[in-house]
């Protein structure tokens, strides 16, 4: 009887799984940025009520997320990988076929969860899947699916969108189930380490300190991208189409410089951050209080995409850094930052923006990305974690 071929498990194969789940976690998220309006006039309900959808899953995944942080249970990445993207995919179709508001609200619920769980699960695995020294590529391949799923999946889900807005969501599924099928040839591997209680986590030397700097460092983000389309169109009078494709271009930005970072994230993590974050703040308030012109703006923000991107991935190097704490708890503490940072973000640098308009947005943000850079320069990353496989 001839041999099961093995499951790929080498750094591609690795990579190309881990990107797929993180495209899937933002093309969740992105999919009802353009239908919101549809699916108000089609569910009968006000643009209002149909803007909370999107507060219902960034809620259910905060709370997913921090129930990560707390559990005891030892996990095995895989089949929280499983159970993750099977919740994706799942809410995807059952928010394709929603006959009410409510089902659309309650597979939103689904859909958070997931979001939080994959969050977590597939930075985990960038450390845990990795081969030895082969962490920062595997690390930077899972990173940039995000921003991918702007810059290839937003398009497409306008456009079925503009059809109907029910199929918008065939993108988040289709990536769904693309990646599910990428994690299910993999092999079970050993348990995650038993996770620290909570109150212990967050005594542990330099986590809470970390995961502070990671929530200041998302605010700072989360607001340029809730915030740069309505820049764009209202400081510069350019129709929403000339934005998102200005923007989306931008975002390639964040991928240019998570791959430019990944050659030092593995032996200088913390100094990358220290250098990066203070540029990155003054890009944000260039961003926000210097329009000369439509061009200039464009290319503010594709800088400030490409130096987040070079954050991101450092400050998550530090995290899976972290003295004796496990990647998974580690992650998991990062993904609630994510959250409440976005929540952050979109609250404080809304705050700037109607006290001193654009102005005062930059001056916001980039107060948040300096601090975030503050809580860094504290401590010194006490050790690497070595990828198991």
């Amino acid at each position: 009887m001839p041999l099961l071929p093995r499951p790929p498990t080498g750094p591609v194969a690795t990579s190309a799984t881990l990107f797929a789940c993180l495209f899937a976690v933002q093309a969740s998220l992105l999919a009802l940025t353009p239908i919101l309006t549809p699916v108000a006039q089609d569910l009968g309900v006000p643009d209002t009520a149909a803007g909370l959808l999107r507060a219902v899953s960034g809620a259910a995944a905060a709370a997913v997320a921090i129930a990560l942080v707390a559990t005891r249970r030892r996990r095995r990445l895989r089949e929280l990988l499983i159970a993750g993207l099977t919740l994706l995919a799942g809410s995807a179709l059952a928010s394709a076929v929603a006959p009410t508001y409510l089902v659309l609200a309650a597979a939103q619920v689904a859909l958070g969860a997931g979001v939080a769980i994959v969050l977590a699960g597939g930075m985990a695995a960038a450390a845990r899947w990795a081969p030895p020294g082969r962490r920062a590529q595997v690390l930077s391949w899972a990173l940039v699916g995000q921003p991918s799923a702007w810059i290839a999946g937003m398009p497409v889900i306008g456009i079925l969108g503009q059809q109907n807005w029910r199929l918008a969501w065939l993108v988040p599924m289709t990536a769904s189930l693309l990646a599910l099928a990428g994690t299910i040839r993999r092999e079970t591997g050993a348990p995650e380490p038993e996770p620290h209680p909570a109150r212990a986590l967050v005594r542990r030397p330099g986590a809470a300190r970390w995961a502070l700097g990671e929530l200041l460092a998302y605010g700072g983000w989360a607001g340029v991208l809730v915030y740069c389309g309505s820049l764009l169109t209202g400081a510069h009078g350019v129709s929403v189409a000339a934005a998102g494709l200005a923007l989306g271009g931008g975002a390639a930005g964040f991928v240019v410089g998570t791959m430019l970072a990944r050659r030092w994230v593995d032996r200088a993590a913390r100094p990358l951050l220290l250098a990066v974050g203070p540029a990155l703040a003054v890009m944000t308030l260039v961003f926000g209080a210097l329009r000369p012109s439509f061009a200039f703006s464009v290319a503010a923000f594709a800088l400030v995409a490409l130096l987040s991107g070079a954050r991101v991935i450092a400050g998550s190097a530090v995290g899976l850094d972290l003295d004796g704490v496990g990647p998974l708890q580690s992650m998991s503490l990062r993904a609630t930052s994510v959250q409440l940072g976005y929540l952050a973000g979109s609250v404080l640098g809304g705050a700037g923006l109607a006290v001193a308009g654009w102005t005062g947005l930059g001056v916001v943000l980039a107060a948040l990305t300096l601090a975030s850079t503050a809580t860094v320069a504290r401590r010194p990353v006490s050790r690497l974690v070595k990828a198991g496989a």
